[in-house]
């Protein structure tokens, strides 16, 4: 038996990201984000279900998670998103992604790394997310003329990032228009190049910004891009973080278990010990704060919990639970679930940063529908 499992259905994202690929339409690309360890399910694993779900390229954030898939023997289009210093930038022009710019400085060093094939590269226009990026249109264009003019570099696309797209829609309409004119003008120095705006809410939500291509991450791995229910807009969730019970030991009333003592048993009690802690990526702060389902039952976490342990209240007489059970901890068992955009509301954060926090500790193990991959 695994200490703690991070189980990955890959069949729920091949189903995920063909359900995008719908909603995206026929004159639209999805290209699937699988930045920070695909979100903490695998980059590899999830790159291969995705392509196999109907994506056509694969976005990543830095050059070693470009490598990694490289290494791997993906050789399908990559598309790196993130900004790279001089010493990373060996090694993304090795990987033969396409490349992100919207400085001249950045543009003059692809010039000068550029290899065998021209460096292909997009620029990106800045509509409102305010980190990285151009606001000015003008002074961009002017940069993809000098991309387009520099033979060892070639003008493949234009994007932006869209930061209401879950919130507010009003907004986003307003900025994927100001993309769109941006797009339009530069139609005319380079036909062929590829605009893309939309994220995963956009996606869904707002059909205006699906443009050419959609990047779509979080509802690729089941996650609801609003934070409410993946099940309403078609998506599965794709992970579920397995345990066991350790220990199961009785507790009278006036003791108390874990750092701090923050738990006392008013009555007589059964505590089990669950071997998974913030060592794991499962977070402090839902230390007496989160629940965990054993046999099918929601059973509360008591005490605080610590690096590699967590302590769980199964009651005064524990119907049918016995050291070595299953718990699940994200995930179903039974007719129960215990979803990431709930972990997610008990500790006021979003459902990307549930699974994106899992170490590399639990044991990834990959299933279609169950069956081993």
């Amino acid at each position: 038996m695994l200490r703690a499992s991070a189980r990955v259905n890959l069949a729920a994202i091949e189903r995920n990201c063909a359900r995008l690929r719908e909603a995206a339409g026929a004159g639209s690309s999805l290209c699937a984000v699988v930045k920070a360890n695909a979100y903490g399910h695998g980059a590899v694993p999830v790159a291969r279900a995705a392509l196999a779900g109907g994506a056509s390229r694969i976005a990543i954030a830095t050059a070693n998670e470009a490598a990694e898939l490289r290494a791997a023997g993906i050789e399908e289009p990559l598309l790196l998103m993130g900004a790279l210093t001089a010493e990373e930038l060996a090694l993304a022009l090795e990987s033969g992604a396409d490349l992100v710019a919207w400085r001249a400085s950045f543009v003059e060093a692809l010039r000068r790394g550029a290899r065998a094939r021209p460096v292909r590269v997009h620029v990106k226009l800045d509509v409102g997310m305010g980190r990285v990026g151009t606001r000015d249109a003008d002074e961009l264009l002017r940069l993809a003329e000098a991309i387009h003019a520099a033979p060892e570099l070639e003008l493949a696309g234009a994007m932006t990032h869209l930061p209401c797209a879950d919130e507010d829609p009003a907004i986003t309409r307003a900025q994927v228009a100001r993309f769109r004119a941006f797009g339009e003008r530069l139609r005319a120095l380079a036909p062929g190049l590829v605009l893309h705006a939309a994220n995963s809410a956009a996606t869904l939500a707002v059909p205006e910004s699906r443009l050419d291509m959609v990047r779509c991450g979080v509802a690729i791995y089941g996650l609801d891009p609003f934070g409410v229910d993946p099940g309403a807009h078609g998506l599965e969730p794709a992970l579920e973080l397995r345990t066991w019970v350790a220990a199961l030991k009785p507790l009278a009333a006036g003791e108390s278990v874990g750092y701090g003592s923050t738990f006392t048993a008013a009555a007589p009690t059964w505590i089990a010990t669950l071997p998974v802690g913030y060592g794991d990526g499962y977070r402090r702060a839902f230390s007496a704060n989160a629940e965990a389902l054993i046999g099918g039952r929601r059973h509360p976490l008591v005490g605080r919990v610590s690096m590699e342990y967590v302590t769980v209240d199964v009651g005064p007489a524990p119907r049918g639970i016995a050291e070595g059970d299953e718990v699940v901890l994200l995930g179903s068992q039974g007719e129960e679930r215990i979803a990431a955009e709930e972990l997610a509301r008990r500790i006021d954060t979003i459902n990307y940063e549930i699974t994106t926090a899992l170490t590399a500790r639990p044991t990834r193990a990959y299933h279609r529908d169950g069956a081993e991959a």
